[in-house]
């Protein structure tokens, strides 16, 4: 991923930001300042220069899925930049109480700062509270907890922007299409996120009146479930104009079930971002014409904010001496006009 750009901060902590795609990357450390001169903006700092040493609780679901995996791997490439972190990860799993137990492991450990991407927000919302009444400050990574009482600091992807992008994209394609139609292949509807994306989705349509969705079904964000649902929804509509799939790896399968049926009347836009995606959009010879990003690079953010809590610092460029409450990741969609800048973002 590419480097994020340094700027000094106000109480000499080090914190840069740039956006990597929709993603955004924090890097932070301490300057060479000491606590009794004046705080400065500017003033370089060396990025990597060690603080108080941190360290840190990794906890996510089982990575049987490319962008949970990506999450992982931006998490542990993020933590070995600095020599000041720790990083313990679990195993992860999408067993609520396993999930719960491998949180209290790292609770009974003490760890400095815990990283949750839970399975599940509303299930993982009481051991999120009580690592918070450890002593314990909690960056909820992506699916959130029930109550803020239970992190100090949310970071993730915006799931309805994600798919009111997707709708603004494809009613853009098709405004002057007369009586226009758009078929939706959702992720598990049992997740909070997928709900969202729809409802922007169907929110973005209200504004292009010509454009009618049709179709609707819900897949399991896996290739087999893609393909299996992708068939089914070609079968039954044997007419439409475009496609918005929630989830790049179930696309993949979709893509399968598509070229399978030899159907090729359409437009379709996919959602996070995974290189295989990218590649077919730069080729432009299919169907997938873009694709709506959900950066997993906020895993690599989450750390570099968990840090900071360790080192009890701020956010560069911010007038306040405390990290934010919540960051929003931007969903940017990518096509072919921009493909070469977001292609190095892309994970497999």
């Amino acid at each position: 991923m590419p480097e994020s750009t340094p700027f000094t901060s106000r109480r000499g902590l080090f914190f840069g930001t740039a956006a990597v795609g929709a993603g955004v990357m924090l890097s932070g450390c301490t300057s060479n300042k000491s606590d009794d001169e004046p705080a400065s903006n500017d003033q370089p700092a060396a990025a990597d220069t060690p603080g108080k040493a941190v360290t840190i609780g990794f906890a996510g679901p089982q990575a049987d899925h490319g962008w949970l995996n990506a999450i992982n791997d931006n998490a542990k490439s993020r933590a070995k930049k600095y020599s000041d972190v720790t990083l313990e990860i679990t195993e992860g799993s999408n067993d609520t109480a396993a999930q719960i137990g491998q949180i209290e492991t790292l609770i009974n450990k003490k760890v400095d700062v815990l990283v949750i991407l839970p399975a599940d927000g509303k299930a993982l919302t009481q051991v999120g509270l009580k690592a918070m009444r450890a002593g314990i400050p909690v960056v909820n990574l992506d699916r959130i907890f029930n109550t803020p009482q239970a992190y100090r600091c949310w970071i993730g992807g915006d799931n309805y922007g994600m798919g009111l992008n997707a709708g603004h994209y494809i009613g853009e394609q098709l405004k002057d299409v007369d009586d226009a139609k758009v078929i939706e292949l959702a992720g598990l509807d049992n997740l909070e996120l997928t709900k969202q994306r729809t409802q922007g989705f169907d929110d973005a349509l209200k504004n292009y009146p010509n454009i009618k969705k049709v179709a609707r079904q819900a897949a399991e964000f896996t290739v087999e479930s893609g393909q299996a649902k992708m068939a089914q929804l070609l079968q039954a509509q044997s007419d439409f104009d475009a496609l918005w799939n929630h989830d790049d790896d179930q696309g993949v399968g979709a893509l399968r079930a598509i070229e399978q049926a030899g159907r090729d009347d359409f437009l379709m836009v996919g959602g996070a971002g995974a290189l295989s995606a990218f590649q077919a959009i730069k080729q432009d010879n299919g169907v997938l014409k873009a694709t709506v990003l959900y950066p997993p690079t906020m895993a690599a953010s989450a750390i570099d904010l968990a840090r900071a809590l360790g080192q009890a610092k701020g956010v560069s460029g911010l007038a306040e001496f405390e990290i934010p409450s919540s960051l929003t990741l931007y969903s940017a969609v990518v096509d072919k006009t921009n493909i070469d800048q977001y292609m190095p973002t892309g994970f497999k």
